[in-house]
């Protein structure tokens, strides 16, 4: 037990017990990463990272920023207008996790036919 208590304090993600794998299993989901890789270039709202990600549901978008947001990769601001407007961006841990996706992405587009 102690070997693994150690092992999870040291940020090992083939560590069984380690939290990191948590973030791993955020990141490495296809729709995480087109989350990320859709707000690389500023804030945007719902509807225009909907556009921007063809093919996903409107309950799988809205898991996906919400589990962005809770792991600290995004925030959400609420403007009070009537209706509300929303936006998502990404925080400073969010940015850096978005250029070795964005690598990712680059790689897949290049070397798969």
């Amino acid at each position: 037990m102690s070997q693994i208590v150690d092992e999870c304090e040291r940020n090992d993600v083939y560590a069984a017990m380690c939290p990191c794998r948590d973030m791993l299993d955020l990141l490495a989901n296809k729709w995480s990463a087109l989350v990320i890789g859709a707000l690389e270039d500023g804030p945007r709202r719902n509807g225009s990272i909907k556009r921007r990600l063809e093919g996903i549901s409107p309950k799988v978008l809205s898991q996906t920023l919400k589990r962005l947001e809770d792991h600290g990769l995004l925030t959400r601001t609420v403007y009070p207008e009537v209706p509300a407007r929303v936006e998502y961006e990404l925080t400073s841990l969010g940015r850096s996790a978005a250029a070795p996706l964005k690598q990712l992405r680059d790689w897949v587009e290049l070397n798969v036919a």
